[in-house]
């Protein structure tokens, strides 16, 4: 014989829970994308229709080195500081971690070496144009993972959010070293 136990329905959900519960549920992909607009506008430059750190009609980083020079590259413009050389084989060496880390190792920077990211501070043609691809392939990279993930916590999210601003930081770097060039 089967006896039925009665069940105690939920509570009457409110329009307010329902409202937090979405919010919950729907912040990683807001994140997600708003992360996304974020790296497209620090390597890529803003859409036309948006733009949250740089300028409208901003170059992004990408462009910004295109235009540059291996000689300005190699150009110590400042005595003692580092050059643009140096700042863009820094942040390929910090995106190369970063997609370490994405692609599963659990601590890439435990060994990293981040002084040996700043020796390269001059750069031949060939040099200026590989370390460039090399770039562009590694936030290329970093984009396409960042899109795609899914679970979000504290820390890949302020991992994450630390690659937009670290390189923003770098451009801003890397655009001051050309002002006091002269260029």
């Amino acid at each position: 014989m089967i006896i039925a136990v009665p069940r105690r329905a939920p509570p009457p959900e409110n329009s307010a829970d329902r409202a937090y519960s979405f919010a919950m549920e729907n912040t990683g992909v807001i994140f997600q994308r708003a992360l996304s607009k974020l790296l497209t506008e620090i390597f890529d430059g803003p859409p036309a229709d948006e733009a949250y750190i740089l300028n409208p009609g901003d170059l992004g980083l990408l462009r910004q080195l295109d235009s540059i020079s291996a000689r300005a590259a190699s150009a110590q413009s400042i005595p003692g500081r580092a050059t643009i050389a140096a700042h863009t084989d820094h942040l390929l060496y910090g995106l190369l971690l970063l997609n370490r880390w994405a692609a599963g190792d659990p601590n890439p920077w435990a060994g990293a070496d981040w002084n040996a990211a700043w020796k390269r501070t001059a750069v031949s043609d060939e040099d200026w144009r590989k370390l460039r691809d090399d770039l562009r392939q590694a936030a290329a990279d970093w984009q396409k993972t960042a899109a795609a993930l899914s679970k979000w916590d504290d820390v890949t999210a302020a991992g994450a959010l630390s690659s937009v601003a670290h390189t923003a930081y770098h451009l801003g770097a890397i655009r001051q070293i050309l002002a006091a060039a002269g260029g």
